[in-house]
């Protein structure tokens, strides 16, 4: 065992040999020395987010769990949340991102508020996810086109690859809308994008019938439901991370395993964090004006009923 101080806190490191990702060589103790680099980078993003931890004891390829509840054996100096009798661990500090790698937590998943405001999202999320027989260019393509509809109508995004098949896109929306409100957005998108390329996307719950369709998620951004976060490895033969990447990057061509944990830091280095825009109040969007969109053409339809 090896132990260490961090934050101010001992972090004690077990098995630093063990091997996480054997296709890489990745051992635990590159693993967290690795997250360590990353910290200042991925902390911004998951600070006072209820973290939903999927563990590989035996590493990548190997059996996982779920761990919502923070056990019992955790350092006092682990930050905690509770929520519908779960005590969630806050992701808030270098020394709790050292001690989840050590308990060989393999990727991070948060929740789309904050603490704070248990009842608003701070972005609204498009997830697209691609159908069985697509390919990520087919994912692509549909991206730019929603991010040619949203230029038309005056709304920035940001985009990140999920790290393994998809991409989201984020719009921030800063706590302005609750979830009922950002989910009445979400479908409204959802569902004028599904009529505007209905041979490209679909909102079909059902796998077998969307056929060869990419899914636009709208249901998944909801309160209690968690995303891939931002920065987050992911328990894939090749380590691929959850990385944002620029608008001109996605027209250029990019694959999910083009960022992995063998460079992800690197091109944090390089690039710094590309997501950082939606910590900043000056980037909410203001979205009263789709909102008035469907609340007009909701009072049409029940006007005509």
């Amino acid at each position: 065992m090896n132990d260490f101080m961090m934050d101010g806190n001992r972090v004690r490191i077990t098995n630093p040999e063990k091997v996480l990702w054997p296709d890489l060589g990745i051992r635990k103790i590159d693993y967290i020395t690795t997250l360590i680099e990353m910290g200042p980078y991925l902390l911004p993003h998951a600070r006072n987010r209820l973290l939903t931890a999927i563990r590989y004891p035996d590493g990548a390829g190997g059996k996982s769990f779920f761990q919502k509840n923070t056990p019992d054996y955790a350092p006092e100096w682990v930050e905690k949340a509770e929520w519908k009798e779960n005590q969630y661990t806050l992701l808030n500090s270098l020394s709790t991102l050292a001690w989840l790698g050590n308990q060989a937590a393999l990727e991070f998943h948060t929740g789309f508020n904050r603490v704070q405001m248990e009842n608003n999202p701070t972005d609204l999320v498009f997830d697209l996810d691609p159908s069985e027989g697509q390919k990520f260019e087919d994912v692509i393509e549909v991206a730019l086109d929603i991010h040619e509809t949203l230029i038309g109508l005056n709304i920035q995004s940001w985009i990140k690859t999920s790290g393994a098949t998809g991409l989201q896109i984020y719009i921030p929306i800063g706590q302005r809308y609750d979830y009922n409100t950002a989910r009445r957005i979400n479908e409204f998108f959802g569902r004028y994008f599904s009529q505007k390329y209905p041979q490209k996307i679909t909102i079909e719950r059902m796998v077998k019938k969307r056929g060869y369709r990419l899914y636009f998620d709208y249901l998944q951004m909801w309160n209690g439901k968690t995303i891939t976060m931002v920065y987050s490895p992911r328990a894939t033969p090749k380590g691929t991370v959850s990385m944002p990447v620029s608008w001109e990057e996605v027209r250029a061509g990019i694959h999910p395993e083009d960022f992995h944990l063998l460079n992800a830091t690197s091109r944090l280095k390089e690039k710094g964090d590309l997501f950082q825009p939606l910590l900043l109040e000056e980037n909410v969007q203001n979205m009263d004006f789709i909102l008035e969109h469907i609340n007009r053409k909701e009072n049409k339809q029940m006007t005509e009923k």
